[in-house]
């Protein structure tokens, strides 16, 4: 196992044991000894080689599968997954580069990405082999990322300017 650090460095870990605690687990690392050298791993992304993951029951993923899959929404496709997020909600966040320019310009998009809730509300299918995630998202989600229109730009400088 590694731990990957906010600023890219990486280091390998052993976990030595394991324990239930309020409800999440804790993970004892061999050569961490004290709460303050567990410190330095706070915020720290936990990463599992492939050949090392477990079995996961149906229905579930390893975010690390998601990348790269197309997203599409009925049948049109939005985008592909450059990275997922967690932390800004309940559901984790699909950060999802758009398709090509011929998208761009029915969404309202116009290159900027688009952070798609990870919800089981929306999700249809992930297809790994294929590298598919099929949702049927709500209408007006994709515009919520859209960049301004000329006339709200001219509006909110004309509402700061008072």
């Amino acid at each position: 196992m590694f731990a990957l650090a906010g600023d890219g460095t990486r280091r390998e870990l052993q976990v030595e044991r394991l324990w239930p605690h309020k409800g999440r687990l804790v993970l004892k690392f061999g050569g961490i000894d004290s709460i303050t050298q567990a410190e330095v791993l706070v915020g720290s992304e936990l990463q599992v080689p492939r050949s090392e993951r477990a079995s996961l029951e149906a229905g579930w993923t390893y975010v690390s599968d998601l990348i790269g899959c197309t997203v599409l929404d009925g049948g049109r496709e939005i985008g592909t997954i450059k990275d997922v997020q967690f932390g800004a909600g309940e559901a984790p966040l699909l950060i999802v580069s758009p398709a090509e320019l011929k998208t761009t310009s029915q969404s309202g998009n116009t290159g900027s990405e688009y952070e798609i809730p990870f919800a089981e509300a929306y999700l249809q299918s992930v297809d790994l082999q294929a590298k598919h995630v099929l949702m049927q998202l709500p209408e007006g989600m994709l515009e919520i990322n859209a960049p301004l229109t000329e006339e709200e730009k001219r509006e909110n400088r004309q509402f700061r300017s008072r």
